[in-house]
């Protein structure tokens, strides 16, 4: 019998030790691996939806609030601002691009987004059925919400006040559906766009006459790297508007998420170390049990070479079936947190994807593996053949 095929036979007669230190290995790879899976892709979407924008202007309160309501669209925006300064912003020399947004709706728990035809172009969004909207109570819908509310070019929907579901709908105010977006992997795939006219039109209803028009938000890029250094400070500190900054405040999010991902990281992380003492314990007291075994193998012409090979080879093997399952085990969780995530119209996350890093989360379970066996693998090694064979 080869070398290979002697450590199975012996890992398969004690199925209960084995299962166990491969279930201890699989959750702490797991739980690393949904980390990794999850924060990779959550890092990237965040950045394709923020690409572009140097800064979001809109009402006082919260700067990561208007980033969060604004740019990523996961949030209740900090109020409306005056359209006269918006526009003024907007004119400004140093603003090279200026989106404006009207929220305040929501159909289905997706949110009605008021803007204009540079908010899809920004993402480079294109049409797969019918077109954009051009004129107030026409939406062209995002990917995600068509799949999800089966709406096509033609059908008509009634929006609800508030961004989730459960909202009083606008009945006598429906919208009619004149276009749907390709997938663009962005947060337009969760939006239903239309005019601001259309969301003015919607709540302006019972408003006195002559009142003075608002938006949410503004969506800047800058026309020269000097606005950077002038533009939100004039913002804030000459007009009614708060300026915030999508790269600062994305990076101060994962800063504050940063600390629970990494105590989960540490918890998985003890969870393979355990899985190592309870290999290296196996191994152990199956080094005791074996000792007979192991000297007649000596006896026989084994090497003690070929011996340590025999731990080694055992550890190893327990190691990878274990970073092998967790592995598997990662994405499977993953993919269950993303259709958790595609439930509550929230930024998805796939258990489909790859991370490279996955291969040396493979690498460090072999690693654990292989220095759990080390010291069994050294005694058998040493072992003197002579007195074993004498106990009998």
């Amino acid at each position: 019998m080869t070398l290979a095929g002697i450590s199975f036979a012996y890992l398969r007669s004690r199925p209960l030790a084995v299962a166990l230190n491969l279930l201890l290995l699989a959750l702490g790879v797991a739980t690393i691996t949904v980390l990794m899976l999850s924060t990779a892709q959550l890092e990237e979407r965040m950045g394709r939806d923020a690409r572009g924008i140097d800064l979001v202007a809109g009402a006082k309160g919260s700067p990561m609030q208007l980033v969060l309501s604004a740019v990523f669209h996961l949030d209740a925006p900090t109020g409306n601002i005056p359209l006269a300064e918006a526009k003024a912003l907007a004119k400004q020399r140093v603003v090279k691009k200026a989106i404006p947004l009207a929220l305040g709706d929501s159909y289905r728990g997706f949110r009605i987004v008021g803007s204009s035809h540079d908010y899809p172009a920004h993402y480079g969004a294109r049409v797969a059925e019918g077109r954009l909207w051009s004129a107030p109570m026409e939406a062209t819908l995002g990917a995600e919400v068509a799949t999800r509310t089966r709406l096509a070019p033609g059908a008509k929907f009634a929006g609800a006040h508030g961004l989730g579901e459960g909202g009083e709908e606008h009945e006598s105010e429906p919208y009619q559906v004149v276009g749907v977006l390709a997938p663009t992997g962005t947060v337009l795939d969760r939006l239903v766009l239309t005019s601001i006219e259309s969301v003015w039109e919607v709540h302006e209803h019972g408003a006195p006459a002559g009142a003075a028009r608002e938006i949410t938000a503004l969506l800047i890029q800058y026309a020269s790297p000097l606005a950077a250094a002038t533009l939100p400070r004039m913002v804030n500190a000459t007009s009614s508007l708060q300026a915030a900054s999508p790269a600062y405040e994305s990076a101060r999010l994962f800063r504050m998420i940063g600390v629970g991902v990494d105590l989960l990281r540490a918890l998985g992380a003890i969870l393979m170390l355990a899985a190592g003492l309870s290999v290296f314990i196996a191994l152990w007291n199956a080094l005791e049990e074996r000792r007979y075994d192991l000297a007649v193998m000596r006896m026989l012409g084994a090497t003690p070479g070929r011996l340590m090979r025999l731990m080694l080879l055992e550890g190893c093997a327990l190691a990878f079936a274990g970073g092998i399952a967790g592995i598997a085990l990662g994405h499977v969780l993953t993919e269950a947190l993303g259709v958790a995530l595609r439930q509550t119209q929230q930024t998805a996350v796939t258990g489909w994807a790859w991370n490279w890093n996955e291969a040396w989360l493979l690498a460090a379970s072999l690693a654990v593996g292989a220095i759990a066996a080390l010291v069994p693998a050294l005694r058998a090694y040493r072992s003197d053949v002579a007195p074993v064979l004498a106990e009998g």
